[in-house]
């Protein structure tokens, strides 16, 4: 560590990369708690000034790959949503309902994350699904289950679960302030495999991130992976212009893809999503009403926000010929209370949906 250290953090022009099993070494080394925190601090605040390799980052995601539990579910296909860990801060997500939405479609999905973390400490999908109450400290085995039960077909599972390791350095990155290269390799790990295939879709924000995405994403095994330009840098695109993805199918290359919401006959009129500090409830018992009212086919931005994510998704997958045809789909589920049904089917208690 010290001499990794040593040419890491030598300054702007000084800085020399490391190699893929070096960061692979340090990251491993760091997990297993053999490194003193101020030198792992150090090695994570340097990666990210003289800005991280390829052959850095997929070192970083070996490491946190090797120290978590991976356990492949009993479905031909999964789907794994990966928004980000450190939550949102000026909406009121709907995301965390999209894996019911795409178990209503007849294809299994995942959610993971954790309760807090930072840069941000936004509001994660752990705190609504608490909220909404789903249960959200579910071993991978029992999250594993609920995705092959054909009544339910989708989970959350918390990092504390599947990989302990990761989630006891949540206190260094609070202290570290800054994204650090965790930050990026993380959603990409994969706790739960399907038998034949896993695809990831995740979302950024800064334009260099998708093709970090999709080259992490190739490196851990998914079949796919599709990279969302969502409000918040999150899986949900904006209702207001042009979604944008970038996309690989197996061993093609990264691609591109623009679709207009209008096209998929999605509202814009329903605005942005809703933000923190509209309703006198906590933001995490708001945003699981609005995400409830949605699934029941309830207007709102909630609703428009889903379908048009759930749409790109499948669409995405094959599933349907167009977005446009895959809207049409999503759309059914939703008023017909399909999603609703699913959702409701993984709850432990019932939750409070009035205002």
């Amino acid at each position: 560590m010290r001499s990794v250290i040593q040419r890491i953090a030598t300054g702007p022009e000084m800085s020399k990369d490391i190699s893929r099993e070096e960061a692979r070494l340090a990251m491993r080394a760091i997990l297993e708690g053999q490194i003193d925190p101020v030198q792992a601090g150090i090695f994570l605040i340097a990666l990210r000034m003289k800005r991280e390799t390829d052959e850095e980052n997929i070192g970083i995601l070996e490491a946190l790959r090797d120290a978590g539990e991976t356990i492949t579910v009993d479905v031909d296909v999964l789907i794994d949503i990966a928004d980000p860990y450190d939550g949102f801060t000026r909406t009121l997500p709907a995301s965390p309902f999209l894996p019911a939405v795409l178990a209503a479609c007849a294809v299994p999905a995942v959610c993971h994350g954790v309760e807090r973390v930072g840069p941000k400490f936004g509001l994660t999908h752990r705190q609504v699904l608490g909220a909404a109450g789903q249960p959200v400290d579910l071993s991978p085995a029992e999250a594993a289950a609920r995705i092959a039960d054909p009544a339910i077909g989708w989970a959350y599972l918390d990092q504390r679960a599947y990989c302990p390791k990761l989630h006891a350095l949540i206190r260094l990155r609070e202290l570290i302030v800054k994204r650090p290269a965790i930050t990026t390799a993380e959603p990409c790990i994969g706790p739960l495999r399907g038998r034949s295939e896993t695809h990831l879709v995740t979302g950024y924000v800064h334009k260099g991130y998708p093709k970090v995405y999709t080259l992490l994403a190739r490196h851990a095994g998914f079949d796919s992976a599709l990279v969302v330009r969502g409000v918040e840098g999150g899986v949900i695109p904006s209702l207001q212009k042009t979604g944008r993805f970038v996309y690989f199918r197996g061993a093609g290359e990264d691609q591109s893809l623009e679709i207009d919401p209008s096209e998929l006959g999605i509202d814009a009129s329903a605005g942005a999503a809703a933000r923190h500090g509209q309703s006198e409830a906590p933001a995490a018992d708001s945003a699981a009403q609005a995400g409830i009212a949605a699934l029941g086919g309830e207007p709102g931005a909630a609703r428009e926000g889903l379908m048009f994510s759930a749409a790109v998704c499948l669409f995405h997958l094959g599933r349907h010929a167009s977005p446009a045809a895959a809207a049409s789909a999503v759309r059914e589920v939703l008023d017909r209370g399909l999603a609703r049904a699913r959702f409701e089917a993984g709850a432990t208690i019932t939750p409070r949906t009035d205002p």
